[in-house]
């Protein structure tokens, strides 16, 4: 099952790090990324740039506008996507996170691979697995 773990914090804060203490976070979250990696459970991590380099598209309006999306304390900063049995495995690969850098909130989504034109094997849609029917022979 795939979840996506959305890692929020206060940018002010993060993005007031010292080098070094950027580095220091980034190696003790190192060690958590190389033992879910070699589990071959942790899929792509992403770090985001700050929300000073975000760029808006309202849709309705199509307006263009600098910065993200909503004004909030604590930013999406960035997110992993980890295959794991079930949420409770999930939110143990969440608190291996929190013990390497504390503060903000993890926020964990199942999600759903969306591929157009490939046939998505598995997925986890609506609080129940979903297997698409198979498509049948040649019409």
């Amino acid at each position: 099952m795939l979840y996506a773990v959305l890692c929020y914090n206060a940018e002010d804060v993060v993005c007031g790090w010292t080098k070094e203490q950027d580095d220091a976070v980034m190696e003790k979250l190192s060690k958590v990324h190389d033992t879910w990696e070699k589990s071959g459970k942790l899929k792509p991590s992403i770090r985001l740039l700050p929300t000073s380099a975000a760029t808006t598209l309202h849709k309705q309006k199509n307006l263009v506008i600098d910065g993200p999306y909503a004004e909030t304390k604590e930013a999406l900063l960035g997110f992993y996507i980890v295959d794991v049995a079930d949420l409770d495995e999930a939110l143990s690969f969440a608190r291996d996170l929190t013990a390497a850098n504390p503060g903000g909130a993890y926020e964990l989504r199942p999600i759903q691979i969306y591929l157009p034109g490939n046939e998505v094997k598995e997925a986890y849609v609506g609080g129940r697995e979903y297997a698409p029917a198979k498509a049948s022979a040649a019409r």
